[in-house]
């Protein structure tokens, strides 16, 4: 499903309309499969007289309760209504750190500014996110523990958002999948972004617009000016 995403996007076929039905529908069956996962998950702990069994079915169906928490946080929009982009990005973020950071030691920093936008855009930039702490989280730690930290700031008509990590990657010079897949909703939102990878950890700032009106070419001017 990314991977057509992702070839539908660079051919310029825009996400507005077939493609957020089929997400759409695409959710409700996994919504669908995460319900009847858990609720057999808990028939096999009732019916288990050993408590270690019971404990352990017990973290995986918390788990996979949290697992279901980052996945309705990412539900693509029903209407199209404007929302406070700060407070849909923590609460997403407090649902990726239970389902994937806090057992690994990693920490997950928010700092919000307050800016409202429209529902798409929040999805679009909320995919984003997600992809990029899945990157730091896969690729900076090594095992050990760490901090990623995502900064949201808004000047005049534009937002700009940051995600760093601590860790230690590196750039094979070559994007992989998930980086692709960033570029690719970073052009439906009109946006720019670069990625830095170091030693000492990596940063990606991607600037957009509020909506489409603003012209495209401003964004690279402000991202510029950001990385003198």
């Amino acid at each position: 499903m990314k991977v057509d995403i992702v070839e539908r996007l660079d051919a310029g076929v825009s996400l507005a309309n077939s493609d957020y039905l089929l997400v759409r529908e695409l959710t409700h069956r996994i919504n669908n499969e995460f319900t009847s996962v858990i609720g057999h998950a808990s028939i096999l702990a009732a019916r288990s007289d050993s408590d270690e069994v019971k404990k352990a079915l017990a973290r995986v169906t918390q788990l996979l309760h949290h697992c279901a928490d980052v996945h309705r946080a990412l539900e693509t929009p029903t209407h199209s209504t404007i929302i406070d982009l700060s407070s849909y990005i923590r609460t997403l973020c407090q649902s990726i750190s239970r389902a994937r950071l806090d057992d690994r030691g990693i920490e997950l920093v928010v700092v919000e500014h307050p800016v409202r936008m429209r529902s798409e855009r929040c999805w679009l930039l909320g995919m984003i996110v997600s992809e990029l702490i899945t990157n730091s989280a896969r690729h900076a730690f090594s095992g050990r523990g760490g901090q990623i930290q995502v900064k949201l700031s808004g000047s005049g008509p534009y937002v700009q958002c940051c995600v760093m990590d601590n860790g230690s990657s590196r750039s094979s010079g070559t994007p992989g999948q998930g980086l692709k897949i960033v570029d690719a909703l970073v052009k439906e939102l009109d946006g720019e972004i670069v990625h830095r990878f170091g030693a000492e950890g990596a940063l990606s700032i991607l600037i957009f617009p509020l909506s489409r009106k603003v012209p495209q070419d401003s964004d690279s001017r402000m991202l510029d000016e950001h990385l003198e």
